[in-house]
């Protein structure tokens, strides 16, 4: 192995795209310590921010997402994807990579274009049970397309597929924290039956409404809650749990020890982007998922039909949630054996090596 290899990895936008991406430049590093990594996102988006908190460098694009609902919206895009391209040629000849990887989100459409046009070698991977338009594109010219869900080669051709599940974050794999342990973490009762309702790294609007309304039924059912809200309903939902007076709700706009709270859940109710399914598959936590209903593709119920078709979680649309998310709550947490059903099915989708065998590929390609 050449000493100074030499990766890019591109993409992001939300935490489904950021956190695999971290997952797998940790793992390089645990495997060739001194490899060189550099990021390349979208500026203004959530990598930014949290790549270099996890201590890697990395260059903004100006790109944007095309806008499908409001094409109006859609008035400076070729002239930001224009200098995206430019500024991709510019960083992939400025930093020279052994290989060049897409981790799906604005960013990775640009880079890998240019990195293919540079006759640099790339990989793919891929988050979601369907295929966005970039990644299909980008994989006509990749070595290889690492996917998480099976069935994949509707969309890729079935030789590039590597079927290695999505990589989530080291505590998860590794945790023994006891669910006692974990609810006295957030302050809640130990003995008490716990929900966490989670709306992805940007908080569900939808979802947060709907917990909004049904709080004080909730708790009326002995429950307690820890809820993760993003940052645009923090200050909603604190003022409503400090005006039910109740120590039973814990609120956060977003919480870092994702291992505490699973550990101390009975019962998740979670957005079905890739990374929150298979972080829940990891864990086995009983689920009710609540899919994004204007993700690309609509790939968020795809990947949520993947786990119910199973009997693996429970289903209930955006649309449904004023009408069926706090019944299909109280109904689940007083079924002792249908908790236990979920758990043992939904762990059955777990990946834990996720990381470890796309980087095995990722170095396989740089030795070609």
């Amino acid at each position: 192995m050449k000493k100074g290899l030499k990766i890019i990895i591109s993409g992001g936008g939300t935490g489904g795209h950021i956190f695999p991406a971290v997952a797998i430049a940790n793992e390089i590093k645990a495997q060739r310590p001194n490899a060189e990594i550099l990021f390349v996102g979208a500026l203004g988006k959530m990598e930014m921010e949290k790549v270099p908190k996890a201590g890697y460098e990395i260059v903004g694009l100006p790109v944007a997402g095309f806008n499908r609902s409001n094409m109006l919206a859609n008035v400076g895009f070729p002239v930001k994807l224009i200098k995206s391209l430019w500024k991709g040629m510019q960083v992939l000849r400025a930093f020279k990579p052994d290989i060049a990887i897409g981790v799906g989100g604005f960013a990775s459409g640009p880079t890998l274009r240019m990195a293919n046009i540079l006759g640099i070698k790339t990989l793919i991977q891929e988050q979601n049970s369907y295929a966005g338009v970039t990644n299909k594109i980008l994989s006509k010219k990749a070595e290889k397309v690492c996917v998480a869900y099976p069935n994949m080669d509707k969309f890729f051709s079935k030789e590039k597929i590597v079927f290695t599940g999505n990589p989530v974050r080291n505590d998860l794999i590794n945790s023994s924290i006891k669910k006692e342990d974990a609810k006295a973490h957030f302050g809640l009762e130990t003995d008490r039956k716990t929900l966490l309702i989670v709306g992805g790294s940007l908080g569900a609007l939808s979802i947060n409404k709907g917990i909004a309304y049904g709080l004080q039924n909730l708790l009326n059912n002995d429950l307690q809650i820890i809820w993760q809200t993003g940052k645009t309903f923090i200050d909603q939902a604190k003022e409503i749990a400090n005006n039910l007076q109740t120590k039973r709700v814990y609120v956060s706009d977003f919480i870092y020890e994702m291992d505490q709270a699973y550990a101390a859940a009975d019962l998740v109710v979670s957005r079905a982007g890739a990374l929150s399914v298979s972080e829940l598959s990891l864990v086995g936590k009983a689920s009710i998922l609540v899919p994004y209903p204007f993700a690309a593709e609509d790939h968020q119920t795809q990947n949520a039909l993947s786990l119910t078709s199973q009997n693996a979680a429970f289903l209930v649309k955006d649309a449904e949630i004023s009408d069926k998310l706090i019944d299909t709550i109280i109904e689940l947490l007083e079924n002792e054996a249908k908790l236990k059903s979920l758990s043992e099915n939904i762990v059955k989708f777990a990946k834990p090596f996720a990381a470890k065998e796309i980087v095995e590929e990722i170095l396989k390609i740089t030795q070609k």
